[in-house]
């Protein structure tokens, strides 16, 4: 059982995604358990910054300070999607999974994600140093860690 799904399950938390980099991926990996439904209650996958701005409330002028790949759009995200969903508990992934996209100081595979509950924002900043589809794995799995980590800390 994913650790994550097992605290939230015996807490009675929710959890709602907003996912940039790895486009759908989380969600993917939180329902792939048969009961999921019970704690995870949707996502938005957020390419774009338009819907970062319009769908999950990010400030126009966070991303024009820090970038949608940062650290604070991590966590505006997910505190926006925690809003949106109504969840207990926001998640959210942003970054350049490559193999295009580096800017200055804005290598592949830099990532970003966050976890946002009432109380408190964790986030952390990666540099995955695989493919595409790997990069995006190591920040689905950094993501479910850090929400895990926020819950249990």
């Amino acid at each position: 059982m994913n650790a994550l799904l097992e605290v939230l399950r015996a807490r009675g938390l929710s959890v709602a995604v907003a996912e940039g980099d790895t486009g759908g991926v989380l969600l993917a990996e939180l329902t792939a358990e048969a009961g999921s439904s019970a704690c995870v209650l949707g996502g938005v996958v957020a390419y774009g910054d338009d819907l970062k701005r319009e769908v999950l409330g990010v400030p126009a002028e966070l991303i024009v300070q820090h970038g949608s790949v940062s650290e604070e759009c991590a966590e505006a995200m997910a505190r926006g999607v925690r809003m949106l969903a109504r969840a207990d508990v926001g998640i959210a992934t942003t970054g350049i999974a490559g193999p295009g996209g580096a800017r200055p100081g804005k290598p592949v595979g830099l990532s970003f994600v966050a976890a946002a509950s009432a109380e408190r924002v964790v986030s952390r900043r990666f540099e995955w140093h695989a493919d595409r589809a790997g990069n995006r794995e190591q920040s689905v799995a950094a993501a479910l860690h850090l929400a895990l980590e926020l819950l249990t800390q």
